[in-house]
């Protein structure tokens, strides 16, 4: 799974950005394509201006991440203009994306994501327009091997925000397989906007379950389920995100795409004089869900399992994943549970572990993460893992209080 962030960097001056970026570990990210033509003109100018408009600002700015080992995971565009009356979107929709294409091909990148220029879900005569143009550009993506990428979207209404484009799987599956199926391959694939998720009141990891496979990226972002703003992740008290059914979802179909973090209003929010602390905090949260999604796959590593700590974590352990990745025991600092049993399992002396077989991972289940941690390096352990019981396939409230009911000296 690959992680990235927004490119939030002042196209005129981009350097300082870039410092940042690169200061704070990030060396990855997404880049929207914000163009506008300026004068009233006829469509073929305006599509023109936006082309060269394109090149030059995002060309430079490509160039430029490239000479600092800044990788672009993807381009999103968008030709949304509410005062172009009379102008054909779809026309600039389609004279984007091929620029873009060749901004991808010059990036090295693979996706490029396509939002519809404006809503079209309850008009017929718009979603044939939108589907045509979807396949033309398609047909030119081919040959820059790029995947074009759909996403779930809000339209307002009322005065409130509702679900709008790809908003429910069983729309976006339609839109996908019927785009996939005339042009004979996977040309599309899709992108979850977990605000977007929030917004709309959907049940997530149902909307990721029934996508599956065709989710090849994630955009991250909290909201307060009013306001279509983009928060750093976790962000947002009191919002109601589901960051459970995120996860669950994520990796119930053992994602793999790109995770994407959006946190553009967060930045925006912050003095120019903290924001560079502000990506570390960005690259640590994105590597977090990372982690928690992977969760599965780091036990599958190892041929040998250990679990440090004989707690509440280890009985979520034991709960969820001990019967298909059995640890072979457990150790704890604690000298009154050495050789007794918990939850099935014997618990040891730490010092044990010093005689590990080279194909054992130790898995820490104790929330004192960093200290346990130095304990087990200053003994000369070096497959060394976090478990967190925070999202877990399922929850089991029977919680330790004190000493475990069910520890019992081994006899």
């Amino acid at each position: 799974m690959n992680v990235s962030c927004q490119s939030i960097i002042n196209i005129e001056r981009p350097n300082q950005g870039i410092i940042d970026l690169r200061d704070a570990g990030i060396n990855r990210i997404f880049m929207p394509v914000h163009v506008k033509p300026s004068e009233p003109a006829e469509t073929e100018q305006k599509n023109k201006e936006l082309i060269e408009i394109t090149r030059e600002r995002y060309g430079s700015l490509i160039e430029k991440c490239g000479e600092n080992n800044i990788q672009i995971a993807f381009l999103r565009i968008s030709c949304a203009w509410p005062d172009a009356a009379g102008y054909d979107a779809y026309s600039a929709t389609e004279a984007l994306a091929l620029e873009c294409l060749v901004l991808c091909k010059r990036a090295g990148c693979r996706m490029l994501l396509i939002e519809p220029p404006f809503e079209i879900e309850k008009d017929e005569e718009q979603k044939k327009l939108m589907y045509e143009c979807f396949v033309r550009i398609a047909r030119q993506a081919y040959g820059y091997g790029v995947t074009l990428l759909l996403k779930n979207q809000v339209r307002m209404t009322g005065g409130h925000m509702v679900r709008g484009f790809c908003a429910e799987a069983g729309k976006a599956i339609m839109w996908l397989d019927r785009l996939n199926s005339e042009l004979g391959y996977d040309a599309f694939g899709f992108c979850v906007d977990f605000g977007v998720c929030n917004i709309c009141g959907i049940d997530t990891h149902t909307f990721i379950a029934g996508l599956g496979k065709r989710i090849k990226a994630v955009i991250l972002r909290d909201c307060d389920s009013k306001s279509n703003v983009a928060m750093l992740p976790f962000t947002c008290a009191g919002s109601g995100a589901d960051w459970l059914g995120l996860i669950r979802g994520l990796r119930d179909i053992s994602f793999d795409g790109e995770l994407a973090v959006d946190f553009s209003s967060t930045y925006s929010a912050f003095s120019p004089l903290l924001r560079p602390v502000l990506y570390k905090l960005v690259k640590e949260t994105a590597d977090y869900v990372k982690w928690q999604i992977e969760i599965e796959q780091n036990l599958k590593k190892y041929g040998k399992i250990v679990l440090f700590g004989a707690g509440n974590m280890c009985r979520a352990y034991i709960k969820c994943y001990g019967e298909k990745y059995p640890p072979i025991y457990a150790c704890d600092n604690n000298p009154k549970l050495w050789d007794t049993t918990f939850e099935g399992l014997a618990v040891k002396n730490p010092k044990i572990l010093q005689h590990l077989p080279a194909d054992c991972g130790v898995f820490i289940c104790n929330i004192y993460y960093r200290e346990i941690e130095a304990q087990l390096r200053a003994m000369g352990i070096e497959n060394i893992e976090y478990f967190s019981d925070e999202y877990m396939p399922s929850f089991h409230y029977d919680r330790l209080e004190k000493k475990p009911d069910n520890c019992r000296t081994k006899r």
